[in-house]
């Protein structure tokens, strides 16, 4: 059986591709599925798709419903939600992508560095796990399919 996992957190750096470079080296079932990663294109996809709008609050404003139709089609397709809360960036889209795998009953793992816990602790006790580094989530992967 091949499970699904949506990568929600920043896209500014390449914790994704690290993350699916483990669970590859291990040969685990795993297809992973995230937001759109290239900047450019989701703040511009509501443009391209539904023509020049008239100031930067409308061209957002498409852009996100865009985008949030495309994150509700993947996350309700996935078997596994990880959200990564980095120190560099505001998460805002983090935390809304793992609320929204909370509401919908998806598991959901959370990596959260130590300097976070206080401000996410509501959030972590409401996910299945909360681990700090991407070594654990590919543990918890990988026992979930032994």
């Amino acid at each position: 059986m091949n499970y699904v996992v949506y990568l929600a957190g920043q896209i500014h750096d390449n914790w994704r591709e690290e993350l699916i470079k483990k669970v590859e080296e291990k040969n685990l079932p795993f297809t992973f599925v995230s937001p759109q990663t290239d900047h450019d294109q989701s703040d511009g996809i509501g443009e391209q798709i539904l023509g020049e709008q008239p100031n930067n609050s409308f061209r957002d404003d498409a852009a996100s419903d865009i985008n949030n139709f495309r994150t509700q089609v993947l996350m309700n397709k996935a078997d596994i939600v990880v959200a990564n809360f980095g120190e560099t960036y505001r998460q805002w889209n983090t935390a809304m992508d793992a609320t929204t795998a909370i509401n919908k009953g998806k598991p959901l793992i959370i990596i959260r560095p130590e300097s976070l816990i206080h401000s996410l602790k509501e959030l972590s006790n409401k996910a299945n796990v909360t681990v700090e580094n991407l070594d654990q989530v590919v543990e918890i992967l990988e026992y979930t399919v032994q």
